[in-house]
This record gives structure tokens, C-alpha cells and sequence, in this order.
């Protein structure tokens, strides 16, 4: 009997796994040592959502209509709005096993909140906004859970801080309960379709990056935490391998992240720098920094703004098409293309050039639903994140505006798979991308993939 496991790790960098720790990781190293392995490229932009969501449905970005966390529900000037499970629109791999009469369990995948209906069990993401909310799969479980593990952890809160003892703990904390609850539910219910994400290998690069790469701006040998990411790896390492050698040996292994992480320099204030040059006008000038609000735009002088975030995101003031909109049709093209020049020439605060990349989603996806930004922008190669804040005295920050952070994300993340017969033949692949494991999980089950999914089987 066919058995698939999926164990995520957001955020899991294959530079780690593969090389720095490779020694270090014994159980990571068994699985990747009995199959294939290499990074796997991830979408445009790196972030959990949508990267999750286009691992398991095979499709794009730009296809599923969602690009971020935060996305434009219309043309209006509102703020955005937060990227659920109600937004994916296409199935994703456990909701065609389900239909196909499998037995499946998902916990803490990101856009699972609000858990949708499976033959089996599904415990919410994330994005859940508490365990007092309806979670889980039947929703009768979330008594289960607090009968298994005590009060469950969805996610670190606030880990955008200086109080880094707290944060670490509840990381641990959050972790341990996590797989204490993947080991019950292996354990009691039927399944051939198992997949958990565990988010804190994610939360503890952003809360602790400084400390561990001495390429860093904010590296301090010798600080107590200057080792906490790496023993929290042999920590997960440990917690993967419990999971495995449970796991009947009929079970194909997947371990995989979303993207990778990296150093993060600092942050440009695209709305600041948009301010700068001409192109996005304030009612009135901010007394410190304040978070960017749409009613503080005088919108009949503002043809382009900016959003914060890991990467940037640009819109443009459209006349018909946004309700203020004063950029004429005839010059949307022309304009992009002047932004999108000047933003890959920007140079950093040391006048050396930072090696932006600017994208058009038509030019990345293979389809664009709903509502794009005009421009998605790599600030440094995604050295620097995008700040969305406005009423900084330059352009260049430092401190990040939503409370400290330290990494940014990376293109590439994880990719191992453990074939269960062996048949797979060990080592490294290359050109692997985050739509191939979809196909790839469908192809145990003898299950063809349904029209319109992409990405290749690996073998």
C-alpha cells in the first residue's frame, strides 16, 4: 500500500543542510543519501504564501492570483488584504487523493486556515488568528489536540523582537508540540497522505540570523545566542528522524522548504524614495516614521506608490482603472519602463550598486489572475527588503519597521525525497523547482495530474 509523507520545514537553507551542517545532521543526511536531493527553486517572489500553495497545486503565482501575503482585492485604495485558504481556488495534492478515496492529513500547511473539508484530518496554519478559532478538520479535533499537547501553538507571536530569550523558547516550544501532534495523528488515524509544515525553522532565521552569520552587519562573536540556529537544526534533525522511524517502510519521504533564507542588510524606503523623486505626493508631510496608510495620499498628484515587505511591490495610479487614477493608459507602458530602469540603478548607501531585479508579472507567470502589483522588486538580490513606512530622513534604514528582523529570504530552498523501494537512485539534481513535487507526490498514487498542472516527476 502506497504511503506518501511530506515533512515541511519553512525557510530550511540548503546551504545548511547540504554543506555547512551536513556532518552535523545525521537523520537529514540518511534521508538525502537514500534518494534524490539538490535546491529547489522556488516562485516569484520566495515567500510562504503563495510558495506553499504553488508546491501543492503545480501552478504559478500568477495563476492561483495571489502574491504575497497581502494582496489587492480591487482597484480601490484599500490596504490589503491577508491571502487565506479561501483564496485558493485550484486543488491542491491532498484535496485530489481525498476525491480519489485516500486517507489524508495535513497539519500547520500555510493556507489551510479556514481548514477546508478532506477524508481524513486537517489541523490550520499560521494564519490562524487563535486556537480559540475553528481550526481544524472536523472541527470536533481541536479538543484532541489540547488533550494531546496542552495549549497548541499556531505560531511565535511578536517574533519581530529584542526580547530574543522569549521568542527562542516559544520557537522550542512551538516545535516540540507540533511534532507531538504529527506523532498522535500518525499514530491514531488512517492515512496515505501525510504532510506537516513546522514554521519555526522560518521564525528563527528572521529572530537570529545576526547572530549566527558572521557576515552580518550585527554579528557579535561570542554572544549566548550565537549558536541558537544551529542547535535548533540538530533539534529538528532529531525530531525529523522520530518521525521517520515511524513511518512504515512503505512510505515515500519528502523533506522540503518553501525558499531559504539570507543575510539581510537593510531596508529601502520605497515610498520615501517614490516621495523623493516625484511620483507619490503626501497630503502632508509625517512628523517620524508612520506606517504607510492609503488616506494619506493625495492621489490626484500621485501616479506610482510602494508596499513593504520581504520584496517590493509598486502600483501605479491608473486613470480608469483606479478611482483617482491620473497615469493616461497611453503612458502605463512607458512609465513602468522608467520606473523599473531607475529602480535597477539605484545604488546602496555607499553608492555601490545594489543589484535589484525588477519583474512584470506578464512576463513571469503563466497566466496573471486578479489583481498584480505593477512591478515586483528583488531590493539587493533580496539582501534588502522593501520598507513601506513613510517619513524616514534617507531612503536607507537599518532598523526595519515592523520590529527587528535579520534575514531575509532566499530563492532557493530544500528539495530530498527518499524513494520507499529504493528505486530512485541516490544524488543530486539539478534545476529542481517547487512545481515539481505535486507531480511528483501524484505519481505514487498512479494518479495522473489534472489539466493545467505544471513541473516535471523526479526520478
Amino acid at each position: 500500500m502506497t504511503k506518501v509523507a511530506v515533512i515541511g520545514l519553512d525557510c530550511l537553507v540548503p546551504e545548511l543542510v547540504f554543506e555547512q551542517w551536513n556532518d552535523e545532521l545525521p537523520n537529514l543526511r540518511a534521508i538525502r543519501e537514500g534518494g534524490a536531493w539538490g535546491p529547489l527553486e522556488s516562485t516569484i517572489p520566495p515567500i510562504t504564501v503563495p510558495a506553499w500553495s504553488c508546491m501543492l497545486t503545480g501552478r504559478d503565482p500568477g495563476e492561483l492570483g495571489f502574491y504575497g501575503f497581502r494582496n489587492r482585492g480591487d482597484y480601490n485604495y484599500e490596504e490589503l488584504q491577508f491571502a487565506t485558504s479561501a483564496l485558493v481556488k485550484e486543488k491542491r495534492v491532498w484535496d485530489i487523493l481525498s476525491e480519489a478515496g485516500k486517507h489524508v492529513i495535513t497539519l500547520g500547511v500555510p493556507q489551510s486556515y479556514p481548514p477546508k473539508p478532506v477524508n481524513g484530518v486537517q489541523v490550520g496554519c499560521f494564519l490562524t488568528p487563535s486556537i480559540e478559532s475553528e481550526y481544524t478538520y472536523p472541527p470536533e479535533f481541536k479538543d484532541e489536540i489540547r488533550d494531546v499537547v496542552g495549549e497548541y501553538v499556531l505560531d511565535v507571536m511578536d517574533f519581530r523582537t529584542d526580547d530574543k530569550q522569549r521568542i527562542l523558547d516559544q520557537i522550542w516550544e512551538m516545535t516540540d508540540k507540533r511534532f507531538k501532534l504529527a506523532h498522535h495523528l500518525l499514530d491514531t488515524r488512517p492515512w496515505d497522505f501525510f504532510m506537516m509544515v513546522e514554521m519555526g525553522v522560518d521564525r528563527i532565521h528572521h529572530g537570529f540570523w545576526g547572530y549566527h552569520d558572521p557576515s552580518h552587519p550585527k554579528f557579535e562573536k561570542g554572544s549566548p545566542f550565537e549558536f541558537s540556529i544551529r542547535d535548533y537544526y540538530r533539534h529538528v534533525d532529531e525530531l525529523v528522524g522520530q518521525i521517520v522511524d515511524r513511518l512504515p517502510p512503505d512510505t515515500h519521504v519528502f523533506v522540503v522548504s518553501d525558499h531559504g533564507a539570507k543575510t539581510m542588510y537593510g531596508g529601502l524606503c520605497i515610498n520615501d524614495w517614490l516621495i523623493r523623486e516625484g511620483y507619490l505626493t503626501l497630503k502632508e508631510k509625517p512628523a517620524g516614521v508612520t506606517p504607510f496608510k492609503v488616506d494619506m495620499v493625495d492621489w490626484s498628484r500621485t501616479r506610482v506608490w510602494g508596499a513593504g515587505g520581504y520584496y517590493g511591490r509598486v502600483f501605479f495610479n491608473v486613470e480608469g482603472r483606479e478611482p483617482q487614477g491620473i497615469v493616461p493608459s497611453s503612458r502605463y507602458e512607458s512609465l513602468r519602463a522608467e520606473i523599473e530602469e531607475r529602480i535597477e540603478s539605484l545604488t546602496d548607501h555607499e553608492g555601490r550598486p545594489m543589484n535589484n531585479k525588477v519583474f512584470r508579472p506578464e512576463d513571469i507567470y503563466r497566466q496573471v489572475r486578479n489583481i498584480p502589483p505593477d512591478l515586483i522588486v528583488y531590493f539587493g538580490d533580496l539582501n534588502w527588503r522593501s520598507v513601506g513606512s513613510v517619513g524616514f530622513d534617507d531612503i536607507y534604514t537599518f532598523e526595519n519597521d515592523t520590529g527587528p528582523d535579520e534575514a531575509n529570504h532566499a530563492q532557493h530552498g530544500v528539495f530530498m525525497l527518499r524513494h520507499a523501494d529504493g528505486a530512485l537512485g541516490a544524488g543530486r539534481r539539478e534545476g529542481l523547482k517547487i512545481q515539481d513535487v505535486a507531480p511528483t507526490v501524484l505519481s505514487f498514487f498512479g494518479i495522473d495530474r489534472p489539466e493545467g498542472m505544471h513541473g516535471v516527476v523526479v526520478n
